[in-house]
Formats: structure tokens, sequence, C-alpha cells
């Protein structure tokens, strides 16, 4: 999923780019509304993130333009905190608003409700198996898989982060955030439920000693 980040301000960008990516996103980055706008004509993003103040405008301009070129999502992602501006930040087109600061796990949260409203359900695929969100459903091979909640989504957050190698609290964090309510116990057995229940495709599910884990594999994403 490609999500463009509209923030002038390095100190707040780098992190965000961070966190987003961590969550499983494909992050690229504009820093004022010209290159903005010149990102926006490429086409394929599935969400933006805007900043209101930005160097060379407005960041409703950019909102606008979003509107015009794309259907992605829009979350604006600003100080400013009163009515007015919030009003207009919804009429030019922004599926949300987020003031700052905000916490990470409330904005991503919210991320993942904007995804749900318009309807963007990515569809994973990797070796034999293939994971519609759409229906919450995963095949094996044309044959469902039979997943818990709390088996499915962590396998979700293994799917976003394919190749990466997790440490157990960076993996708790990112599969609680998801809304299992999870401890480092629950983490080991469900990762050997997994394992199981996935076969030759649980395999790839690897245990980096002393660390966490790593999905192993080329994972296609469509939208």
């Amino acid at each position: 999923m490609k999500l463009l980040l509209v923030e002038d301000e390095e100190a707040i960008r780098a992190p965000l780019r961070c966190l987003l990516e961590n969550a499983g996103w494909q992050v690229d980055t504009a820093a004022g509304v010209a290159e903005a706008r010149e990102k926006l004509e490429q086409g394929g993003w599935d969400a933006l993130l805007v900043d209101l103040g930005l160097p060379d405008g407005s960041g409703y301009t950019v909102c606008h333009a979003a509107r015009r070129c794309s259907d992605a999502a829009v979350i604006i992602l600003t100080a400013r905190g009163d009515e007015s501006s919030v009003v207009r930040g919804l009429d030019s087109g922004a599926d949300d608003y987020v003031t700052k600061p905000f916490r990470a796990a409330e904005l991503l949260g919210r991320l993942r409700a904007v995804q749900r409203r318009r309807g963007l359900h990515p569809a994973y695929r990797l070796g034999g198996l293939t994971v519609d969100t759409a229906r919450a459903c995963v095949l094996q091979h044309g044959r469902e898989v039979a997943l818990s909640a709390t088996e499915y989504r962590l396998l979700l957050v293994f799917l976003r982060h394919a190749g990466q190698t997790l440490q157990r609290g960076q993996l708790l964090q990112l599969w609680d955030d998801t809304g299992s309510f999870v401890n480092d116990n629950t983490l080991t057995v469900t990762v050997k439920r997994l394992r199981e229940k996935l076969g030759e495709d649980g395999a790839r599910i690897r245990t980096v000693r002393g660390l966490g884990y790593r999905l192993e594999g080329d994972v296609d994403v469509q939208p």
C-alpha cells in the first residue's frame, strides 16, 4: 500500500516515515505543494498524510489536487486544531483530520479506519497463500485455512513486513496495533499454531535466535 507523506519539517517527516514503514506502508515524501502535485500525477497512491503549513502554499491545495486526480484516502495532520481549520480541511476533500501532537497508535488506527471506509482492502500472495483482506479470508492452494482472529492478525503483520527481522517487542507492538491484546507467551504459541496450520508456507516464518522472527519470501500485494 502506497502512502504519500506531505510534510516540510524533516524532524517530523523522518520519524513519521519510519513509523509508517514499520506499519507496512510504502512511503514517499514531499516537502511542499509543488512536489506533492508532481508525485500525485504519478498515480497509484492509496493514502496521503498532509500537513497544512507548507512553504510554497497550503495543504488544502494538496487535498483539492488529490481529489481531482486520485481516489486515495486523505488525512490532514497539523497543529491547527481550531474548528474552522477542521471544517475547511474536510470540505477540501480530506477523509479525516488529526492534530499534532498525536499518538502513533491513534494515527495508525485512523489510517486503517479510513482504508475500511474507502474500501481499500489489499490482497497478499506468498507461495501457495492468498490472503484476501476484504473478506478476511486465507486460502492455501485455493482451499480456505481456518485461522483464529489473533492468528489472522499476526499473519498480516508478517506479510506487511516480509523479509524484515522483527524483534519480539516490535512484533508485539505491531500486533497489538491491529486490535489484538497480546503478550510474549501468546506470541510464542500463536507463531507455533500458524506454522502448523500453514504447513510449507508456515515454515517461511523463521526464528531469528536472540531477536525474534522473519517471514521469508517475496510478497505480492494487489490493491
